[in-house]
């Protein structure tokens, strides 16, 4: 194979296929550092309580849809795993499919899942922010106004956002090792919290809840001092609340995978990082970093569901969850019994009047999303600065910041856009709030194109894959990255099938959603415009674009 750093001859002049002959990206996480981010990249606290809520009409259990979801999600992390131990680059999925399917399906599928959809994801994070950190403890603090505030209108969503940017820009700014470290103390202070918030359910009773919930919703928010408890079942009944614990024949449950999927598709989330993780050919390192970040997390799932049902009661929580979006989605406009996100560790606090202890576990269960929260552009600023180390997007893009090996150009281009987006989804304009789901789907849409490119590997780059340390690994003969593949790819199809044709209205975002189909086209026609543009005019500087897809990446 060729060096990555040969230049080739073209008009007349020498064209170097590279920026430059190294990264200048080091190698700064371990295998635990990437299995906290694989961890908080499911998170159970923020993505997971967040799109439970959403779920209160669906008719599959939660709980039988979150154990079968994550056996597909097991066959993901053995593509992804096999994918990083033979090409470990930073940009990771648009590496590979660039390297395998071609230059012009990798940029246009990895720029658009990994760049220009995570821009929604901005609001939806800012969302999160606002109701499990601004609205709980300013409510606690007694600023009841502010709290509401935050909670229940556009502005406190789209102030959330710009919180969001601004910390995650600092977060991604001082470097992947310091990060590692702000990682570690959220992850072991939100787990502390996490504990507190599973002693409060285990040792409370339904009584003691319901008694507390009336008393601390009326002093912090500003509810009805009585009769909450009920009038909030009915409020969920009206909203067509629905969703059980278990049960559920395979049909609902399988329907309910759609929705699920937003929280817990991604362990393989770093893989775009582990250009910069130590140990990285290892494959079953890589595995069990992020199996364990599945396993772990979807036992906590199960706890904490089997907790709610105890103590808060499962039909109550969902009631809950139903009235909130029924209000929030514009169904109705009564403001619901209680006024706020129900926020289950707010639930749980509820039991006890101490406003010092809600105030402490609060806090501690925040730090699930301040270590979370640097996930929205971490992984992105990567797969933009592989495509500018190809020469797809100008060098500038490509330069790192010599303290903090940060590629600082594609962080803004992330933060910039991420505003725009921000304010539409926070006052709604074009429908955009009715979009949520098509922040997993674009990202699925590019998880899709590297499982194919896993599939074809053995067969298209045989030197590689057999020079490779998961050769060893067959199942009947068949390499087991294709077997793997060829699953979850069907479990890939089948949710682009529900999200995009939807036969049974479940989800908003298929083809009857004029606002969906509109801005995901824009999204990749605007990749594809970027890619033919930046491919014509590398053209005319004597570069060949194809060329530089014949070569692995340098480090």
């Amino acid at each position: 194979m060729a060096q990555a750093s040969m230049g080739e001859k073209a008009l007349g002049q020498e064209a170097t296929l590279f920026v430059r002959k190294a990264t200048g990206l080091v190698r700064s996480w371990s295998v635990f550092d990437a299995f906290i981010y694989a961890t908080f990249s499911i998170n159970l606290i923020t993505l997971g309580l967040y799109i439970f809520s959403q779920m209160y009409y669906l008719e599959g259990g939660l709980l039988p849809t979150l154990i079968v979801s994550a056996l597909f999600i097991i066959l993901e992390v053995v593509v992804y795993a096999s994918l990083i131990a033979v090409m470990p680059r930073a940009g990771g999925d648009y590496v590979w499919q660039s390297r395998i399917l071609g230059g012009g399906v990798g940029f246009v599928l990895a720029v658009t899942g990994w760049w220009f959809i995570l821009w929604l994801w901005v609001p939806l994070y800012g969302d999160m922010l606002r109701q499990i950190f601004f609205t709980p403890l300013l409510g606690i603090l007694g600023a009841r106004d502010l709290a509401l505030w935050f909670s229940q209108t556009s502005p406190g969503l789209f102030i959330a956002s710009v919180v969001t940017c601004l910390f995650v820009t600092f977060y991604i700014a001082i470097g992947m090792k310091a990060y590692a470290r702000i990682q570690k103390f959220c992850f072991w202070g939100g787990v502390f919290g996490l504990l507190v918030v599973f002693a409060f359910l285990l040792f409370g009773s339904p009584s003691r809840f319901q008694a507390g919930l009336e008393r601390e919703s009326a002093a912090l928010f500003g509810a009805q001092a009585s009769g909450l408890y009920q009038a909030t079942l009915a409020a969920g009944e009206e909203a067509g609340s629905v969703a059980p614990l278990a049960g559920g024949a395979l049909i609902p449950i399988f329907l309910a995978m759609p929705f699920i999927v937003f929280f817990n598709l991604w362990p393989n989330w770093g893989a775009t990082l582990y250009g910069e993780v130590r140990g990285a050919t290892d494959f079953k390192r890589n595995f069990w970093g992020m199996a364990w970040a599945l396993i772990i997390t979807v036992g906590l799932g199960i706890v904490f569901f089997l907790l709610i049902s105890k103590t808060i009661n499962w039909d109550f929580y969902m009631s809950a969850n139903g009235a909130w979006w029924n209000y929030r989605w514009g169904y109705t406009d009564q403001v619901p019994p209680l006024p706020v996100w129900p926020y289950p560790a707010l639930l749980a606090v509820f039991m006890t009047p101490s406003r010092v202890i809600q105030f402490v576990v609060i806090l501690a269960m925040s730090l699930w999303w301040f270590g979370w929260s640097g996930t929205v552009f971490l992984s992105s600023t990567r797969v933009i600065f592989a495509a500018a180390f190809d020469r797809l997007l100008p060098e500038k893009v490509a330069e790192v910041d010599a303290r903090t090996n940060t590629p600082i150009y594609a962080l803004l281009l992330m933060v910039i856009p991420s505003l725009v987006v921000s304010a539409l989804f926070a006052w709604d304009v074009f429908n955009f709030q009715s979009l949520t789901l098509c922040s997993t789907l674009v990202i699925a849409v590019t998880y899709l194109g590297s499982t194919v490119a896993a599939v074809l590997l053995p067969y298209t780059k045989p030197d590689l894959y057999n020079a490779s340390p998961i050769a060893k690994y067959k199942i009947a003969g068949i390499p087991l990255i294709t077997v793997a593949g060829v699953i979850f790819g069907a479990f890939l199809l089948f949710l682009l099938y529900e999200w995009l044709i939807d036969p049974l209205g479940l989800y908003g975002i298929g083809l009857t959603n004029t606002s969906s189909v509109i801005y995901m086209g824009a999204m990749y026609l605007l990749a594809l415009v970027i890619y033919l543009g930046f491919r014509a005019y590398r053209k005319r500087e004597g570069i060949d674009i194809d060329k530089v897809y014949q070569e692995i990446p340098v480090e």
